[in-house]
């Protein structure tokens, strides 16, 4: 086993650690650990909301669930060398589940939760179709995830993390913070919010304190969305033996991640969604000096996918336009198209027995696969999502004699309030 560089205990919070990582994005949160280029390591991941999110049959921890906190990521690593304008070479080499603890409380400890956010707490993609807060708890075994609160259904994890990424320089940060402050500007009221501000509660800097904590913890970046440095894209097939190139904007580039899934259909469309669990990440690292230039790769990362996925063969797929529910045309709407989609998929899996957020459930935790598959057919553009049709136990293709029926079971828990 490669050398544990960022362990965690799992006895203990993620602000009682040896080593106490972060959840915002800023330059001077200080590097507690250091890697050279050519190193093998591995890194310990709590899941994202530190433990808060319990194996059981409520959904009220999702309700109030501390969202200010997220997400707890383990870093930043500084990788000796690194310069802005080099690229960092992130090998995958193993990702898992918690090693060696197949039972406990934490998620990752055998068990995995998806999860469906409240719309008051940032909702999901099909929020107006599901505002209310709810969870399904996941059992892991031999590589497979099935539900006592999602019945029929077993598929192969295809873990990952949801976060990875590089420290933003000071002026990319400047950067992020005026653009999104000017889009929570055309509507600071809206439910859910545009953007997620700077939020000094619940900020954890690793080792900073006093007024430098206080300095950090206003200007820095909170982890939600996506951006230049990578953070939280939340790809599917950035998995074991995947290699991905990052940009380096700071000294020694300040590698973090966390957010570990078991398994996630494109898009992660419960937005509480994947299979949240916490584990490991073995990694090798190395650099490209003045890659940035070289490749053309001044912001985004780009990767090369592993090759561990599940090989499924047979797939049903389902299109969605841009046209809205009431019938309102929209021009060339991706977002849009997607979201009908996924809602006719709902709408065909309720005829086999599923209620409807069963089947969206299902939509966020297995591994489907979205597409565009229209973005220049005025005005419509068409999405398209494929299901895998052996993750069910019975056969889900229309036939003849009518859809097969399953057992609903217990259902997907809601929160009582």
């Amino acid at each position: 086993m490669p050398e544990v560089v960022f362990p965690l205990d799992s006895m203990k919070p993620f602000t009682e650690q040896r080593i106490v990582g972060h959840n915002r994005w800023h330059p001077d949160i200080p590097a507690l650990v250091q890697v050279k280029p050519g190193d093998t390591f591995r890194v310990d991941c709590r899941e994202w909301f530190d433990g808060a999110i319990q194996n059981n049959d409520s959904a009220d921890d999702i309700l109030h669930a501390p969202l200010a906190g997220v997400h707890v990521l383990s870093g930043p690593i500084a990788v000796e060398g690194a310069e802005p304008g080099d690229l960092l070479i992130v090998d995958i080499l193993d990702v898992g589940p918690i090693p060696q603890e197949d039972s406990g409380p934490l998620a990752g400890q055998g068990w995995g939760y998806t999860g469906v956010f409240a719309t008051g707490n940032g909702g999901g993609f099909l929020t107006e179709q599901f505002p209310d807060a709810y969870k399904v708890i996941w059992d892991f075994q031999g590589g497979k995830a099935t539900s006592r609160h999602v019945p029929g259904v077993s598929f192969t994890g295809i873990v990952h993390p949801g976060l990875m990424g590089t420290a933003p320089s000071a002026e990319l940060l400047r950067k992020w913070n005026a653009r999104e402050g000017a889009l929570i500007a055309t509507d600071p009221n809206r439910v859910p919010p545009l953007a997620l501000p700077p939020l000094p509660d619940s900020a954890i800097l690793g080792n900073l304190h006093g007024d430098e904590f206080d300095r950090v913890a206003g200007e820095a970046a909170r982890t939600a969305p996506p951006r230049e440095n990578g953070g939280n894209q939340d790809i599917k097939n950035l998995t074991k033996g995947s290699r991905v190139f990052y940009p380096v904007f700071v000294k020694d580039a300040k590698l973090s991640m966390g957010d570990l899934h078991f398994s996630q259909g494109d898009g992660e469309i419960t937005f509480c969604g994947a299979i949240e669990m916490g584990g490991f990440m073995d990694l090798h690292v190395d650099l490209i000096k003045g890659g940035m230039a070289t490749y053309g790769v001044s912001e985004n990362a780009i990767f090369m996918p592993g090759n561990v996925d599940p090989r499924y063969d047979q797939w049903l797929a389902f299109s969605g336009t841009s046209v809205t529910l009431g019938g309102e045309q929209r021009y060339l709407d991706s977002h849009l198209s997607y979201q009908r989609a996924c809602l006719h998929a709902i709408d065909y899996l309720q005829k086999f027995g599923y209620s409807d957020i069963q089947a969206y459930m299902i939509l966020g935790a297995a591994p489907i696969e979205g597409r565009l598959s229209g973005v220049v057919d005025i005005p419509n553009s068409c999405s398209t999502v494929y299901i895998p049709t052996a993750i069910f136990d019975i056969d889900v293709r229309p036939g003849k004699n009518g859809p097969a029926q399953i057992d609903p079971g217990m259902g997907v828990p809601k929160a009582s309030a």
